[in-house]
């Protein structure tokens, strides 16, 4: 074993590590991410290719969220749609619980302000949308106006 192979392989071994410590310390964040944008995108009763395509895109554009294997966001996503399908009122309910956990956090504006791109993918944030990025607000503890809504 040469000196440089070892180097290289430490090298990589850090990076790996430090991928996966990354990951996993945004992984709340990711679903709640998927959970709000399920939401925002599913509240005129389904769910656009523009909502869809901007949400990946954020993903995969943020360095902290594109760690993430994309198909386990879009399974997460579909997940989160599904559950809607099945009943608004439980698919609501377990997408708030994952939101709510970054109440009074910073994080929390980011998730708002990322619903509202979501909401504007189509060219339109409707009524119904801003609605449930208010209802978001509320249970984060944000001010609405903060992101004219």
């Amino acid at each position: 074993m040469s000196l440089s192979w070892l180097k290289e392989n430490f090298e990589a071994a850090k990076q790996s590590v430090s991928k996966e410590i990354t990951k996993f310390n945004n992984r709340s964040m990711m679903e709640a991410i998927v959970a709000a944008c399920a939401m925002v995108a599913y509240s005129d009763g389904s769910v656009s290719s523009a909502e869809k395509q901007k949400m990946v895109g954020y993903l995969r554009s943020s360095d902290t969220m594109k760690v993430f294997d994309i198909n386990e966001v879009i399974q997460l996503f579909q997940k989160y749609v599904e559950k809607f399908e099945f009943d608004h009122t439980i698919g609501s309910g377990e997408a708030m619980t994952v939101i709510g956990k970054f109440k009074g956090k910073p994080e929390a504006q980011l998730i708002v302000r990322i619903c509202c791109t979501i909401g504007a993918a189509d060219g339109s944030f409707d009524a119904q949308e801003r609605k449930v990025v208010r209802g978001m607000c509320q249970e984060l503890g944000l001010d609405p106006q903060t992101f004219d809504l």
